[in-house]
């Protein structure tokens, strides 16, 4: 019975990465851009609750409208959220032929208003990347594209 449970969960997981694949791949797009159900600062917070809550870590989150602010130059509402989940970033980084991938890390979330006045969530399709890599890297990456793709779903269903 234990082993029938275990396979369902695992086919299950297969699956969940298949599908985000997938939806990454019906696009050539090297970025992936979608409209926030929710408005900035609502979006941004509610982001960074579920990152925390699925155990990644955020490392730092840049505010380019207040960085552009100090320099001049007025912009509309962006943040940078840099995520990194280390298992993820443990499985590349921990073998020699896999570091060169390193400034791919942390991942990259992007919260930004335009001028419609509505909120936008962008990402890079790192699958399409990963593809082209192969190998140990392809499926570190895919998996860490598929979590990053289920926890912005709820604000752009």
């Amino acid at each position: 019975m234990k082993i029938k449970y275990y396979l369902i969960i695992i086919l299950i997981f297969v699956t969940g990465i298949n599908q985000a694949q997938n939806q990454a791949m019906e696009t050539n797009s090297l970025m992936l851009e979608n409209e926030s159900n929710l408005g900035f600062n609502e979006t941004v917070e509610q982001l960074s609750k579920t990152i925390t809550e699925k155990g990644w870590k955020i490392t730092i989150s840049h505010d380019l409208q207040e960085i552009m602010k100090k320099n001049g130059k007025d912009v509309l509402p962006v943040k940078v959220i840099e995520l990194c989940n280390p298992t993820y970033a443990f499985g590349i980084l921990s073998e020699d032929e896999s570091r060169y991938v390193s400034p791919m890390l942390p991942c990259r979330i992007s919260v930004y208003e335009k001028s419609d006045g509505k909120t936008y969530i962008a990402r890079m399709n790192s699958v399409l990347l990963a593809k082209q890599l192969g190998g140990n890297i392809e499926k570190i990456i895919s998996q860490a594209f598929a979590d990053g793709e289920d926890m912005i779903k709820p604000f752009i269903e």
